[in-house]
C-alpha cells in the first residue's frame, strides 16, 4: 500500500460551499457559507482513499463523505487512516481506482460493469437492497387478461410469452435504463427473438433494434416524462398507453400498495409479471486487484475493508452513514464474477454498449 502525499491530494480536492440560508423575521436573512475540508491521511498511518462522487452542494453536514471516512477511519484500526477522493462522476473514479489516486470507490451496477469488463477492476463488496439481496430483476409486466400472460400462466411449450411480446407496445424507464432497456433488449438481442437493426457498433442502433422487434410506438422516455421511471413504465401499461411494462420486479409493492398507491394502478390480480430477463445488481465497491497497480490492496488489506463496510451496520451512527452517503442498509462481501456476471451477459449483446460505456 503506498501513502498519498499532501501534494497528490491538493491537486485533487475541491472545496464544496455549503450556503445555509436561515430566514429571520421581516424578510432578512443570513447566509452561512461553509467550505468542509476533507482530511488528508496521517502519513505515519496505511491510507485507504476513498473516491466519492461529491454533490455540488451538501445541505447538511450529515451528508459529507468525510464523516464516513472518519468512520471507516475508527473501524479499521489504529495502523490505517482513511481519507475522501472527490470526483464528479463515475468515470472519473473509475479512472482514480485504475490509476492509483484512489483505492476503492462506489458505483452504479452499470459503471461497475464498465469498470469490470474494460478496466479490469474488481469488486469487494455490494450494498444490499430493502429486502437484503444485492440485485434486483428486471422484467415485463403485463395485463393478466393479455395473450403473454396467458402464454407464461399455462406453461404451454408451444406458446412463448417473449415470442408474443412482437410488435407490441413496450413501456421503458428510459434511455439505456438497465431494467427498462439494457438487460430484456440484451436478452431478447441474445436468445434470437430481436435483431439487431443498424450497425451492432452503435449504440444509437438499439432504438431501432427496440422499434424493430416491439411497435415503433414504443414508448421510449428521454428526459423527465410522466412516463419515465420505474413509476412511469408502470403506468404506461396499467393505463393501456403500451402493452408491457420493462421494469423490475418491486415495482408494484413500491406504487400500488397501501395508502399512497396512485389511482391509476391496476390491482395486483389484474396484472402479471413474467419470467425475469436477468438481474441487475446493486451498487457495488470498486477496487484494482492488479498487483501492479500504484496502491495495490493485498488480501489483507481487502478483508480489512470489507470488515470494516460490512460493521458500518454494527450502530446507529454507522447505519445513519449507510443511508445517507450510500443510500443502502449495509454492505456484504462479494467479487465481480459473483455480482456482474449475470449483468455483463445479459447487457453484452446490446449493439455497441462496450464502445459506448468505454
Amino acid at each position: 500500500m503506498i501513502l498519498k502525499n499532501a501534494a497528490q491530494w491538493a491537486a485533487a480536492n475541491k472545496a464544496i460551499s455549503i450556503a445555509v440560508m436561515l430566514v429571520l423575521g421581516g424578510g432578512g436573512f443570513y447566509l452561512l457559507v461553509y467550505e468542509p475540508d476533507y482530511e488528508e491521511c496521517d502519513p505515519d498511518k496505511n491510507c485507504l482513499t476513498i473516491a466519492y462522487q461529491v454533490q455540488e452542494d451538501y445541505q447538511v453536514w450529515d451528508t459529507n463523505p468525510q464523516q464516513l471516512a472518519d468512520k471507516m477511519s475508527s473501524l479499521m484500526g489504529d495502523d490505517w487512516d482513511v481519507e475522501i477522493y472527490p470526483v464528479t462522476d463515475s468515470v472519473p473514479l473509475i479512472e482514480a481506482i485504475d490509476k492509483g489516486n484512489a483505492d476503492i470507490g462506489f458505483v452504479d451496477g452499470a459503471a461497475g460493469w464498465l469498470a469490470w469488463e474494460v478496466y479490469d477492476l474488481g469488486v469487494l463488496a455490494a450494498e444490499t437492497k430493502s429486502d437484503g439481496r444485492t440485485y434486483y430483476n428486471a422484467a415485463a409486466w403485463v395485463k393478466a387478461d393479455s395473450d403473454m400472460a396467458a402464454a407464461y400462466l399455462d406453461d404451454d411449450p408451444d406458446t412463448d410469452p417473449f415470442e408474443l411480446m412482437r410488435g407490441k407496445k413496450s413501456c421503458h424507464t428510459g434511455w439505456l435504463k438497465s431494467a427498462g432497456m439494457l438487460i430484456p433488449m440484451g436478452y431478447l438481442i441474445g436468445n434470437g427473438y430481436a435483431e439487431v437493426k443498424g450497425d451492432p457498433s452503435e449504440i444509437d442502433s438499439l432504438e431501432a433494434t427496440v422499434h424493430g422487434f416491439f411497435s415503433p410506438d414504443s414508448s421510449i422516455p428521454r428526459g423527465s416524462t410522466p412516463y419515465s421511471s420505474y413509476k412511469g413504465a408502470m403506468r404506461c401499461m396499467m393505463d393501456g398507453t403500451g402493452d408491457i411494462a420493462l421494469i423490475k420486479d418491486t415495482v408494484y409493492d413500491s406504487y400500488c400498495t397501501g395508502s399512497d398507491a396512485y389511482d391509476w394502478c391496476l390491482d395486483r390480480d389484474e396484472v402479471v409479471m413474467l419470467e425475469p430477463f436477468g438481474q441487475a445488481p446493486s451498487h457495488p465497491a470498486l477496487y484494482n486487484p492488479d498487483v501492479n497497480a500504484p496502491n495495490y490492496l493485498d488480501a489483507d488489506a481487502v478483508a480489512l475493508v470489507q470488515t470494516a463496510l460490512g460493521s458500518l451496520s454494527d450502530d446507529a451512527e454507522g447505519k445513519e452513514i449507510l443511508w445517507d452517503l450510500l443510500y443502502t442498509d449495509d454492505m456484504i462481501p462479494t467479487t465481480a464474477e459473483d455480482h456482474l456476471g449475470t449483468y455483463g451477459a445479459a447487457v453484452s449483446n446490446v449493439p455497441g454498449i462496450q464502445a459506448y460505456f468505454g
